[in-house]
């Protein structure tokens, strides 16, 4: 594939979890496609990074991502089969938490109106048929045989290596200065390397958004975030086919977690984890002690035998919008420019058909997928 006169039809800013699918669905339509990633691929300054990330199909945050999500592990699977990497485990899911909190009764919602297999379990049973937890008995669970985790790392690859199969140009340690609109309608992008001139632009830079669209100040906020990884008594009991992974609304908070895999340890996280507004350019990226205690004491009470020695502790920015559902959409002043923002982390698992949709965004306008809900409009 060729690339006329040094303009392409679309570039993408940021080639992680997002751009990368992105790139790829562009380059599968048979597009010039350039992505500019400011760091490695994949790296570990960003959103899209940490051995494992939670897919699940009961999805508690609001059942209009059930859609999304279906499209999103047939893309998931696709890309496996295509490029025969480790993507995507099929372990099962708990979302759980007291009767009436929006973790169990959110997740239940969800899988009613969609008609998604699942099983509603006490906390007691949720113990019994998983030794590794150790939930209150009064505790509800939505327990959902196809929930499992994406390897991100592993997923950024295999969309990369595809994309670049198709002709897609991808080019790391370039970073984004600014963009502009060129006379006749496209973009000129402006690297701290070059120049790149195309018809339409696909921002998908994470947590560096809103620093090139105006329209996203205030609306996508980065925030700082801490992982653990504790080493179990008895690793097997937290191994991927006995131990699902989980969400969890506790009085401490709201937590997420998974297996032991590929490294030491059982895995988890707090959701706003100390609640940390964050540049993305300066920040305190190194784990303390204090982000230990928070993760640690929750292990000790809720999964006590994975509450051995710290194996590791890691640092990732969520994105966050002020409602915590996406922003999917083109710029108001600038509709050649599609953005996908605000994931709140929780947007990997849905990055295959994120990006099939920034695509149809940068290219058509449009998507076929039900995309109301994540208009930039809603903030007005």
């Amino acid at each position: 594939m060729s690339v006329r006169d040094n303009r392409y039809d679309v570039a993408v800013v940021g080639v992680g979890g997002m751009g990368s699918a992105t790139a790829y669905h562009l380059a599968d339509r048979g597009l010039d496609v350039v992505g500019l990633e400011r760091y490695d691929i994949p790296h570990s300054q960003g959103s899209s990074h940490g051995i494992t990330r939670i897919i699940r199909r009961a999805y508690y945050e609001h059942p209009s991502y059930v859609p999304l999500i279906e499209r999103a592990y047939d893309l998931w699977d696709d890309l496996a089969d295509e490029t025969g990497r480790d993507i995507i485990h099929r372990i099962g899911s708990i979302d759980a938490g007291p009767v009436d909190n929006d973790v169990f009764a959110g997740s239940k919602r969800s899988c009613e109106e969609h008609d998604i297999p699942h099983e509603v379990l006490t906390g007691a049973e949720v113990n019994k048929r998983f030794p590794g937890y150790e939930l209150p008995d009064d505790y509800r669970a939505v327990y959902q045989e196809d929930g499992g985790f994406i390897v991100p790392e592993q997923a950024i690859i295999g969309y990369t290596e595809a994309a670049q199969a198709r002709g897609a140009e991808i080019r790391a340690r370039e970073q984004v200065e600014d963009w502009a609109e060129t006379n006749d309608g496209g973009v000129r992008v402006r690297t701290d390397r070059g120049v790149y001139v195309a018809d339409a632009l696909v921002l998908a830079a994470g947590a560096w958004n809103y620093k090139l669209a105006d329209a996203l100040d205030g609306l996508a906020i980065p925030e700082r975030q801490a992982l653990a990884w504790f080493q179990p008594e008895s690793p097997a009991t937290f191994a991927p086919e006995e131990f699902p992974v989980w969400n969890l609304s506790v009085p401490e908070g709201r937590f997420y977690g998974f297996p032991v895999h590929d490294v030491p340890g059982f895995k988890l996280g707090k959701y706003h984890h100390r609640d940390e507004e964050v540049d993305p350019d300066d920040f305190d990226r190194e784990p303390n002690r204090a982000d230990e205690a928070i993760l640690r004491d929750v292990t000790e009470k809720y999964f006590p035998e994975a509450a051995g020695p710290t194996m590791s502790l890691a640092t990732c920015m969520f994105t966050n919008s002020p409602d915590e559902h996406f922003i999917l959409d083109t710029l108001p002043d600038h509709p050649q420019v599609a953005v996908g923002a605000g994931f709140s982390g929780h947007g990997f698992k849905f990055a295959s058909v994120i990006g099939e949709t920034l695509a149809d965004l940068a290219v058509d306008g449009e998507s076929d997928l039900p995309l109301d809900m994540f208009s930039l409009d809603r903030f007005e």
